[in-house]
C-alpha cells in the first residue's frame, strides 16, 4: 500500500513539478530582457493619449470576435439536440477572460486556461460534451488561421506596399489579410477536395525530408480536424472563420498601431512578418502565455526589419501592455465576479 501511494504522489505531483521547474527556468532566462522592458515604462508617456484609445478599441475588437466566435460553437451541432439553454454574452466574455488570464498566469498556459473557461460554461447550462467539441473546434480552427498566417506573409512581403512611410496601410493590409484567410477557410470547409490536394502536396514535399511522413497520412489528418471544425461550426461557417479571422488581424492592426504611434517607417508585410513569429512564440509552453519569448522575440523581429531597437522595445511594451497584460486583472474581475455570483445562487 505504501508503495502505491508513493506512485500515486509521483504521478500527481512529478509532472508539476517539472513543469514548475521548466517555467522558472524559462523566467530566468527572459528576465533581463523583461527588466529592460519595463526599465522603459515611462518612455509611454510620450504617446499621444488617442493612440491609448486606438489600441483599446482594437483589442476590444478582437475580444468581442473571439465572445462571437465562442457563442458560435456553443450553438447545437447537426447531431446534437437542442434543449441546451442560449449561451449568453455575459457568461462568454466572463469564461474567456478568465480562462485567458488563467492561461497567462498560470502554468499548463492554455490548457489551464481551457479548463477554467469550460468550468464557466458548464456552469452556465452548456451541457459538457458541447463544451468541450466547442472549444476542441475553436482550439482547431485558431491553429489554422494561425498555421495559414506564415503562408499568406510570403505574397505579401513580395507584393506589398514599397514606401516604408506607409506604414499606416497596416491597417489596410489586416483587411485584405481576413477577407483572404475568410475566402480560404469557407473554401476547404465547402470543397474538402482543396484540402485533401493541399494536403498531399504538403505531405509529398515532407516526404523528402522525413520518409515516415506519407501524403496520404498528411490528408487524412488534416481532412479529420476539417471535419471536426465543420461540424461543429455546420450552417455558422462563413461567421465562424470570419470571427477568427477578425481575432487575429484585430491584434495584428494593434502592432501596427503601437508602432505608428511612435512614428516608426516599416513595411506592413515585414511587420506582419515580426507579428506572425511573435504568434508562434506565444505557443511555446516553457511560459505561460509565452511571457518573455514573446516580448523578446518580437522585439528582435522589429530590429531585424529596421525598427531602432530603443522604439522596438517601448513599442512591444505599449503592445504587449494592450494585448497580454490588461486582459489580465479583467480576467480576475471576470473570475472575481462568476465566483460572487455563484455563491449568491447557491
Amino acid at each position: 500500500m505504501p508503495e502505491r501511494s508513493h506512485r500515486t504522489l509521483v504521478k500527481r505531483w512529478g509532472g508539476r513539478a517539472v513543469g514548475l521547474t521548466i517555467t522558472a527556468v524559462g523566467l530566468y532566462v527572459v528576465a533581463p530582457s523583461l527588466i529592460t522592458m519595463f526599465a522603459s515604462w515611462p518612455q509611454l508617456a510620450t504617446v499621444d493619449v488617442p493612440w491609448f484609445f486606438v489600441l483599446a478599441a482594437l483589442q476590444a475588437g478582437r475580444l468581442v470576435s473571439l465572445w462571437w466566435l465562442t457563442k458560435l460553437a456553443m450553438r447545437p451541432g447537426r447531431h446534437e439536440p437542442h434543449d441546451a439553454p442560449r449561451l449568453g454574452w455575459r457568461a462568454t466574455a466572463t469564461a474567456q477572460l478568465a480562462g485567458s488570464a488563467a492561461a497567462k498566469i498560470l502554468p499548463g498556459g492554455g490548457a489551464t486556461g481551457g479548463v477554467i473557461q469550460a468550468k464557466i460554461l458548464i456552469d452556465d447550462g452548456q451541457p459538457p460534451k458541447a463544451v468541450a467539441s466547442g472549444l476542441g473546434a475553436i482550439a482547431l480552427l485558431n491553429n489554422a488561421v494561425l498555421f495559414l498566417l506564415p503562408i499568406l506573409t510570403i505574397p505579401a512581403l513580395l507584393i506589398g506596399p514599397p514606401p516604408a512611410e506607409q506604414l499606416q496601410l497596416g491597417l489596410l493590409v489586416s483587411v485584405v489579410l481576413a477577407a483572404v484567410i475568410v475566402t480560404i477557410g469557407v473554401t476547404v470547409l465547402t470543397w474538402p477536395r482543396v484540402l485533401d490536394v493541399a494536403g498531399r502536396g504538403i505531405g509529398s514535399v515532407v516526404h523528402l525530408m522525413r520518409r515516415t511522413v506519407t501524403p496520404a497520412g498528411v490528408s487524412g489528418g488534416l481532412l479529420a480536424q476539417r471535419e471536426r471544425i465543420a461540424d461543429a461550426f455546420h450552417g455558422r461557417w462563413w461567421r465562424s472563420v470570419f470571427a477568427m479571422a477578425a481575432s487575429r488581424m484585430f491584434d495584428y492592426a494593434s502592432l501596427v498601431a503601437a508602432l505608428v504611434a511612435f512614428g516608426v517607417h516599416a513595411r506592413p508585410s515585414e511587420v506582419l512578418l515580426a507579428f506572425v513569429v511573435s504568434q508562434a512564440l506565444a505557443i511555446v509552453p516553457i511560459t505561460p502565455g509565452g511571457v518573455g519569448f514573446v516580448d523578446v522575440g518580437l522585439t528582435g523581429m522589429l530590429a531585424l526589419i529596421g525598427v531602432p531597437t530603443e522604439t522596438a522595445i517601448i513599442a512591444t511594451l505599449l503592445y504587449r501592455l494592450f494585448s497580454f497584460w490588461l486582459p489580465i486583472p479583467l480576467g480576475a474581475f471576470a473570475w472575481a465576479g462568476w465566483r460572487i455570483r455563484r455563491r449568491g445562487a447557491g
